[in-house]
């Protein structure tokens, strides 16, 4: 299955918890981390909501 990179950046403080928690959920902690997930439907779902704290590395 395809994957994707997605980097923290932009900061987790003072977001709600719901944003924070899929930060944890995608094993983003700290700005400028790297994560790489597999590509489906569940985790391009966490990213649309965190999209203005995080972005897709090509």
């Amino acid at each position: 299955m395809a994957t994707i990179k997605v980097k923290q950046v932009r900061s987790r403080i003072r977001r709600p918890r719901n944003q924070k928690l899929n930060l944890d959920a995608l094993g983003l902690k700290k700005v400028n981390q790297v994560v790489e997930l597999q590509d489906t439907p569940q985790i391009r779902g966490m990213v649309y909501k965190v999209r203005h704290l995080v972005e897709v590395v090509e």
